[in-house]
Protein backbone atom coordinates (compact mmCIF):
# COMPACT_ATOMS: atom_id res chain seq x y z
CA UNK A 1 0.00 0.00 0.00
CA UNK A 2 1.09 3.73 -1.08
CA UNK A 3 0.89 6.92 1.04
CA UNK A 4 -2.30 8.13 0.12
CA UNK A 5 -3.93 4.58 0.95
CA UNK A 6 -2.55 4.34 4.24
CA UNK A 7 -3.98 8.08 4.68
CA UNK A 8 -7.26 6.73 3.44
CA UNK A 9 -7.50 4.45 6.05
CA UNK A 10 -6.12 7.04 8.52
CA UNK A 11 -8.95 9.19 8.17
CA UNK A 12 -11.90 6.75 8.38
CA UNK A 13 -10.40 5.68 11.04
CA UNK A 14 -10.04 8.88 12.53
CA UNK A 15 -13.21 10.53 11.02
CA UNK A 16 -15.63 7.92 9.95
CA UNK A 17 -17.12 8.74 6.57
CA UNK A 18 -15.39 10.76 4.13
CA UNK A 19 -16.38 13.34 1.85
CA UNK A 20 -14.14 13.39 -1.66
CA UNK A 21 -15.62 16.04 -3.60
CA UNK A 22 -15.11 15.37 -7.60
CA UNK A 23 -13.90 18.21 -9.42
CA UNK A 24 -14.68 17.95 -13.43
CA UNK A 25 -12.16 19.62 -15.29
CA UNK A 26 -14.36 19.58 -19.17
CA UNK A 27 -16.59 22.22 -16.85
CA UNK A 28 -15.58 26.04 -16.89
CA UNK A 29 -15.59 26.22 -12.71
CA UNK A 30 -12.40 27.67 -10.44
CA UNK A 31 -10.82 24.73 -9.56
CA UNK A 32 -8.42 26.13 -7.26
CA UNK A 33 -10.42 28.06 -5.57
CA UNK A 34 -13.43 25.47 -4.92
CA UNK A 35 -10.49 23.16 -3.64
CA UNK A 36 -9.31 25.62 -1.41
CA UNK A 37 -13.17 25.97 -0.21
CA UNK A 38 -13.31 21.98 0.15
CA UNK A 39 -10.14 21.45 2.15
CA UNK A 40 -11.38 24.29 4.82
CA UNK A 41 -14.68 22.57 5.26
CA UNK A 42 -13.17 18.98 6.05
CA UNK A 43 -12.75 17.50 2.60
CA UNK A 44 -10.60 14.76 2.89
CA UNK A 45 -9.02 14.82 -0.76
CA UNK A 46 -9.78 15.84 -4.15
CA UNK A 47 -11.24 13.34 -7.37
CA UNK A 48 -10.15 15.07 -10.67
CA UNK A 49 -11.46 14.23 -13.85
CA UNK A 50 -15.06 13.00 -15.04
CA UNK A 51 -16.28 10.65 -17.95
CA UNK A 52 -15.53 13.12 -21.29
CA UNK A 53 -12.09 14.71 -20.23
CA UNK A 54 -10.02 14.86 -23.42
CA UNK A 55 -6.92 17.22 -22.87
CA UNK A 56 -4.52 15.86 -20.96
CA UNK A 57 -2.10 19.01 -20.90
CA UNK A 58 -4.95 21.24 -19.91
CA UNK A 59 -5.50 18.22 -16.44
CA UNK A 60 -1.95 17.97 -15.88
CA UNK A 61 -1.67 21.76 -15.30
CA UNK A 62 -4.57 22.25 -13.25
CA UNK A 63 -3.46 19.67 -11.23
CA UNK A 64 -0.07 21.27 -10.72
CA UNK A 65 -2.14 24.58 -9.54
CA UNK A 66 -3.96 22.40 -7.11
CA UNK A 67 -1.23 20.64 -5.16
CA UNK A 68 0.45 24.23 -4.68
CA UNK A 69 -2.41 25.66 -3.23
CA UNK A 70 -3.93 22.86 -1.19
CA UNK A 71 -2.62 19.82 1.21
CA UNK A 72 -5.06 17.17 1.10
CA UNK A 73 -4.37 14.81 -1.80
CA UNK A 74 -5.69 15.17 -5.53
CA UNK A 75 -7.08 11.98 -7.02
CA UNK A 76 -7.46 11.25 -10.57
CA UNK A 77 -10.89 10.05 -11.42
CA UNK A 78 -10.17 8.72 -14.65
CA UNK A 79 -13.19 7.78 -17.58
CA UNK A 80 -10.74 6.97 -20.48
CA UNK A 81 -6.82 6.99 -20.65
CA UNK A 82 -6.86 10.59 -21.58
CA UNK A 83 -7.96 11.02 -17.58
CA UNK A 84 -4.19 9.72 -16.64
CA UNK A 85 -1.90 12.96 -16.06
CA UNK A 86 1.03 13.78 -14.05
CA UNK A 87 1.65 15.49 -11.13
CA UNK A 88 -1.07 13.76 -9.17
CA UNK A 89 -0.87 11.82 -5.71
CA UNK A 90 -2.59 8.89 -6.68
CA UNK A 91 -5.35 7.20 -9.35
CA UNK A 92 -8.22 5.51 -8.77
CA UNK A 93 -7.36 2.59 -11.29
CA UNK A 94 -10.81 1.27 -12.17
CA UNK A 95 -12.17 -1.75 -14.12
CA UNK A 96 -15.86 -0.71 -14.93
CA UNK A 97 -16.92 -4.11 -14.12
CA UNK A 98 -20.59 -3.82 -15.78
CA UNK A 99 -20.16 -2.39 -19.37
CA UNK A 100 -20.64 -4.61 -22.28
CA UNK A 101 -17.35 -3.35 -23.72
CA UNK A 102 -14.61 -5.48 -22.67
CA UNK A 103 -12.33 -1.72 -23.37
CA UNK A 104 -13.90 -0.45 -20.34
CA UNK A 105 -13.10 -3.46 -17.97
CA UNK A 106 -9.45 -4.04 -19.18
CA UNK A 107 -8.45 -2.65 -22.35
CA UNK A 108 -8.29 1.21 -21.14
CA UNK A 109 -6.47 0.02 -18.11
CA UNK A 110 -3.71 -1.84 -20.16
CA UNK A 111 -3.46 1.31 -22.37
CA UNK A 112 -2.82 3.56 -19.49
CA UNK A 113 -1.00 1.31 -17.33
CA UNK A 114 2.32 2.39 -18.57
CA UNK A 115 1.38 6.45 -18.21
CA UNK A 116 0.62 5.50 -14.61
CA UNK A 117 4.30 4.01 -14.06
CA UNK A 118 5.98 6.39 -15.75
CA UNK A 119 4.37 9.30 -13.96
CA UNK A 120 5.02 7.42 -10.58
CA UNK A 121 0.83 7.88 -9.68
CA UNK A 122 -0.32 5.68 -6.85
CA UNK A 123 -2.56 2.90 -8.07
CA UNK A 124 -5.77 2.48 -5.58
CA UNK A 125 -7.55 -0.93 -7.42
CA UNK A 126 -10.93 -0.07 -7.97
CA UNK A 127 -14.21 -1.77 -8.76
CA UNK A 128 -15.80 0.19 -10.23
CA UNK A 129 -19.93 -0.77 -10.85
CA UNK A 130 -22.73 2.06 -11.94
CA UNK A 131 -26.41 1.69 -10.61
CA UNK A 132 -29.23 2.66 -13.32
CA UNK A 133 -28.98 4.37 -16.53
CA UNK A 134 -29.05 7.75 -18.54
CA UNK A 135 -26.25 8.89 -17.10
CA UNK A 136 -22.87 10.06 -19.03
CA UNK A 137 -21.10 7.56 -16.90
CA UNK A 138 -23.24 4.85 -18.27
CA UNK A 139 -23.45 6.14 -21.74
CA UNK A 140 -19.88 6.40 -22.40
CA UNK A 141 -19.12 3.09 -20.50
CA UNK A 142 -21.49 1.17 -22.30
CA UNK A 143 -22.54 -0.34 -19.05
CA UNK A 144 -25.35 -2.19 -18.24
CA UNK A 145 -26.54 -1.03 -15.30
CA UNK A 146 -27.68 -2.35 -12.04
CA UNK A 147 -31.52 -1.61 -11.40
CA UNK A 148 -31.62 0.58 -8.33
CA UNK A 149 -33.87 -2.24 -6.93
CA UNK A 150 -31.58 -5.27 -7.41
CA UNK A 151 -28.78 -4.92 -4.73
CA UNK A 152 -28.11 -8.72 -5.29
CA UNK A 153 -26.57 -8.44 -8.72
CA UNK A 154 -24.49 -5.40 -6.89
CA UNK A 155 -23.11 -8.19 -4.57
CA UNK A 156 -22.35 -10.50 -6.58
CA UNK A 157 -20.08 -7.76 -8.79
CA UNK A 158 -18.67 -6.33 -5.15
CA UNK A 159 -18.09 -9.76 -4.10
CA UNK A 160 -15.96 -10.78 -7.24
CA UNK A 161 -14.03 -7.10 -7.13
CA UNK A 162 -13.11 -8.77 -4.18
CA UNK A 163 -12.06 -11.99 -5.21
CA UNK A 164 -9.93 -10.12 -7.68
CA UNK A 165 -8.04 -8.35 -5.67
CA UNK A 166 -9.99 -4.81 -5.08
CA UNK A 167 -9.03 -2.67 -2.25
CA UNK A 168 -11.72 -0.31 -3.31
CA UNK A 169 -15.44 -0.41 -4.68
CA UNK A 170 -17.14 2.03 -6.09
CA UNK A 171 -20.96 2.28 -6.77
CA UNK A 172 -22.01 4.95 -8.76
CA UNK A 173 -25.39 6.63 -9.73
CA UNK A 174 -23.71 8.92 -12.15
CA UNK A 175 -23.44 12.50 -12.90
CA UNK A 176 -26.60 14.55 -12.38
CA UNK A 177 -28.33 11.39 -11.22
CA UNK A 178 -31.67 11.45 -10.55
CA UNK A 179 -32.06 9.55 -7.62
CA UNK A 180 -28.86 7.87 -5.27
CA UNK A 181 -27.81 4.57 -4.54
CA UNK A 182 -30.15 3.82 -1.82
CA UNK A 183 -29.21 2.50 1.91
CA UNK A 184 -30.40 -0.63 1.76
CA UNK A 185 -28.15 -1.45 -2.15
CA UNK A 186 -25.37 -0.33 0.43
CA UNK A 187 -25.99 -1.80 3.33
CA UNK A 188 -26.29 -4.94 1.98
CA UNK A 189 -23.36 -4.92 -0.27
CA UNK A 190 -21.45 -3.64 3.05
CA UNK A 191 -22.39 -7.05 4.72
CA UNK A 192 -19.97 -8.67 1.71
CA UNK A 193 -17.75 -6.30 0.44
CA UNK A 194 -14.70 -5.92 2.85
CA UNK A 195 -12.90 -3.33 1.42
CA UNK A 196 -13.72 0.37 0.99
CA UNK A 197 -16.52 1.64 -0.09
CA UNK A 198 -16.91 4.90 -2.29
CA UNK A 199 -20.40 6.08 -3.44
CA UNK A 200 -21.46 8.70 -5.41
CA UNK A 201 -24.13 10.25 -7.49
CA UNK A 202 -27.21 12.03 -6.66
CA UNK A 203 -25.83 13.11 -3.05
CA UNK A 204 -27.60 15.94 -3.26
CA UNK A 205 -28.14 16.93 0.62
CA UNK A 206 -27.10 16.17 4.03
CA UNK A 207 -30.03 13.82 4.86
CA UNK A 208 -28.94 11.96 1.96
CA UNK A 209 -25.68 11.90 2.69
CA UNK A 210 -26.28 10.94 6.21
CA UNK A 211 -28.09 7.97 5.39
CA UNK A 212 -25.48 6.41 3.19
CA UNK A 213 -23.06 7.27 5.79
CA UNK A 214 -24.80 5.00 8.54
CA UNK A 215 -25.45 2.26 5.38
CA UNK A 216 -22.13 1.73 5.57
CA UNK A 217 -20.29 4.20 2.76
CA UNK A 218 -16.60 5.01 3.62
CA UNK A 219 -16.26 7.46 1.54
CA UNK A 220 -19.08 9.69 -0.49
CA UNK A 221 -18.47 11.47 -3.55
CA UNK A 222 -19.86 15.36 -4.74
CA UNK A 223 -19.84 16.63 -7.77
CA UNK A 224 -22.63 18.04 -9.81
CA UNK A 225 -24.00 19.79 -6.57
CA UNK A 226 -20.18 22.05 -6.93
CA UNK A 227 -20.61 22.58 -10.75
CA UNK A 228 -24.37 23.44 -10.52
CA UNK A 229 -25.86 25.08 -7.52
CA UNK A 230 -25.23 28.60 -6.08
CA UNK A 231 -25.52 27.88 -2.74
CA UNK A 232 -23.06 24.61 -2.73
CA UNK A 233 -20.91 25.76 -0.16
CA UNK A 234 -23.36 25.46 2.49
CA UNK A 235 -25.17 22.24 1.05
CA UNK A 236 -21.47 21.21 1.00
CA UNK A 237 -20.35 22.16 4.34
CA UNK A 238 -23.68 20.65 6.13
CA UNK A 239 -23.11 17.36 4.03
CA UNK A 240 -19.42 16.94 5.24
CA UNK A 241 -20.49 17.51 8.99
CA UNK A 242 -23.53 15.02 8.47
CA UNK A 243 -20.84 12.54 7.85
CA UNK A 244 -18.15 12.44 9.94
CA UNK A 245 -17.91 11.19 13.97
CA UNK A 246 -16.03 13.95 14.96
Amino acid sequence: MGKTEDYIYSEIRKHGTLCFPLIDTENPIDAVNIAKKVEKMGASALLIGGSSITDQVELSEIIRSLKKNVNIPVILFPGNITGVASQADSILFMSLLNSENPYFITGAQALGALSVKKYNIEALPTGYIIIGEGTTAWYVGHAKGIPFNKPQIAIMYSLAAQYMGMRFLYLEAGSGASQNVSPSMISQVRKYYDGTLIVGGGIKNAQIASDIAKAGANIIVVGTMIENEENWEEKLSMIIKSIGND
